[in-house]
């Protein structure tokens, strides 16, 4: 199934977007991307379907079968599900749909800030209070803010985080009469 899928499902119909895509024809370009939908949604049920019905008989057969016919251009398979179901039922949710996209962004966005941070506090932990890790930290940080444009300032501040209390000096470089030879 997977090398029938991987022709028919996948590169037949990507070759045939290209040369819609090529020739500018508007009418083919909408019947491919009509195709490439349903064959996401597809993908996705398949993902789950397959768990549960793979013992099924004939059920390879039978996708290889739905991916044919969505396809033909006979039965119109994927335009007629398309028509049918998605695009009736994407347009009532779409307002919803995009709410629910904008706060995973967000969420998600935050979820990087937060284990960046942690991750380079980590870092800068194991890699002790050198002066590389102070400037990994602070130059991290301050790239961070910045890409997240906060309108509170307009150059952020680097922000530093002391493991311990103690200050690091710049140690002056050791010469051979000063440290005694050892």
């Amino acid at each position: 199934f997977l090398f029938s899928r991987l022709i028919f499902g996948t590169l037949y119909p990507a070759y045939y977007s290209y040369k819609a895509v090529k020739s500018k024809d508007i009418k083919e370009y909408v019947k491919w991307m009509m195709y490439w939908i349903i064959f996401a949604l597809f993908t996705t049920a398949e993902t789950f379907t397959d768990i549960f019905l793979c013992w099924f008989p004939f059920y390879y057969e039978l996708k290889i079968a739905f991916v044919a016919w969505l396809l033909s251009p006979y039965t119109k398979g994927s335009s007629l599900l398309y028509r049918k179901f998605v695009h009736p039922t994407l347009s009532s949710k779409e307002k919803e749909i995009d709410d629910c996209l904008v706060q995973a962004k967000d969420r998600s966005y935050d979820a990087l800030v937060h284990f960046g941070k942690r991750g380079l506090n980590v870092a800068a932990t194991a890699a002790g209070q050198g002066a590389l890790s102070e400037r990994l930290r602070s130059f991290s940080m301050q790239d961070l803010s910045s890409i997240r444009g906060d309108s509170s300032s307009s150059a952020p501040a680097p922000v530093t985080v002391r493991a311990s209390g103690r200050q690091s000096q710049p140690k002056a470089p050791r010469s051979a009469a000063a440290g005694g030879g050892s």
